[in-house]
């Protein structure tokens, strides 16, 4: 798969540049795709590095929550983990208790991860969203936030699993057996449908699978994060210093 010719790289100085940089990108994103389409479809990620881009999103005093129409904004999510919305591991309430709670979205759409059949369910509230019939392409999402792995998964494609080679679904719960559960996941169809796809990049821990996935050692196989390459769209990438280490070349944020 070849990568778009739209991709950027922003590196910055550390957590806290990054979670104003994806602020800041996320209230940009939201203006342009409700000018050009009236409504704004974001697909939100979990883990501990963007909430603090959630928590500035929300937070009235900071200057990102007032350009977001939120009343036009529809959100979805990337991946969820097997477990009701009110556990702690839930994606959906770390994103509930930064930012759903607090701003008046038109629309939240959750993963029910927890019960049989969770991927068949969320794709068909896409199609229902989208109104999109069987055999219709996947949907176009204005903006999907991703982060990256130490393994070089994201969402919850991970290295070895049946989800990397699905492209007729659009949603899967693949077993990951070092984890010892199933998550359910987006799959490339539709991430690589997405107009824009947003990567947050934190941590020491990272680096070696940003590097690997930005400057692939030829022959080598493309690690999960890397196969998100949408043929009509952009990808950025916001990675801090700590992320970045042994990157070179790439544009400093």
């Amino acid at each position: 798969m070849s990568r778009p010719a739209d991709v950027s790289v922003r590196r910055v100085a550390d957590a806290e540049a990054l979670a104003r940089a994806g602020a800041e990108a996320v209230a940009a994103a939201a203006e342009q795709a409700v000018a050009a389409r009236g409504r704004f479809t974001l697909a939100l990620s979990g883990g501990s590095t963007p909430r603090p881009v959630y928590a500035l999103l929300a937070d009235p005093r900071a200057p990102f929550r007032a350009r977001v129409p939120w009343d036009r904004t529809h959100v979805f999510f990337g991946d969820e983990r097997p477990v009701p919305p009110h556990h702690p591991d839930s994606n959906y309430r770390m994103a509930r208790e930064a930012l759903l709670a607090h701003v008046p979205v038109a629309s939240v759409h959750r993963i029910p991860a927890e019960q049989p059949g969770a991927s068949e369910a969320y794709e068909g509230e896409l199609r229902s969203f989208f109104a999109l019939p069987p055999g219709a392409e996947p949907p176009r999402l204005d903006l999907v936030l991703l982060g990256l792995g130490p393994d070089g998964h994201t969402a919850s494609l991970f290295p070895g699993t049946t989800a990397l080679d699905e492209w007729t679904r659009w949603v899967a719960s693949p077993w990951v057996a070092r984890l010892g559960t199933a998550r359910t996941t987006l799959t490339f169809p539709v991430l690589n449908r997405a107009r824009e796809v947003l990567f947050l990049v934190s941590g020491a821990d990272k680096a070696d699978a940003l590097r690997r996935v930005l400057a692939p050692a030829p022959g080598a196989d493309a690690l999960p994060a890397a196969r998100v390459a949408p043929a009509d769209g952009r990808v950025a990438w916001i990675v801090d210093a700590a992320a970045s280490t042994g990157l070179d070349g790439q544009e400093r944020g």
